[in-house]
């Protein structure tokens, strides 16, 4: 992959599949990136590679909540998102974010799931308008 121009789809796909064999790359993408000077499509790429990992059935998924969550409720979004997605291996990175009131957001390469408490008070004072 050196010195070549790529898409970034299928730089995403060939990461996606290097990773699923087990391999770390972090330091060959980065390399590749400074490389070709495409740093600042860094995150774009690593978006791309999420979404080619979410086609092959590992579905990556950040989870922030007000506090850290219990197993019970990782379990839950696990299997929640395993049905809605049909993925078979969920990853979940799960961050505290103090600024919420309550409630979990769930945002994964295709999909955002706000079930925060904010956003449900959001709801109901945008109905009663």
């Amino acid at each position: 992959m050196a010195g070549t121009r790529l898409p970034r789809r299928k730089i995403a796909v060939y990461f996606a599949d290097e990773l699923l064999a087990g391999r770390n790359v972090t330091n060959q993408l980065a390399a590749y990136l400074v490389e070709t000077k495409r740093v600042r499509e860094a995150v774009l790429i690593v978006r791309d590679i999420e979404v080619a990992l979410a086609d092959r059935g590992v579905l990556l998924a950040d989870v922030a909540s007000s506090r850290e969550l219990a197993t019970e409720t990782k379990d839950a979004i696990t299997r929640y998102l395993k049905k809605a997605t049909g993925a078979h291996d969920i990853r979940l990175r799960t961050s505290v974010n103090t600024d919420l009131l309550g409630g979990v957001l769930v945002e994964t390469p295709s999909e955002r799931l706000d079930a925060t408490i904010r956003h449900r008070l959001n709801q109901l004072t945008a109905t009663k308008i």
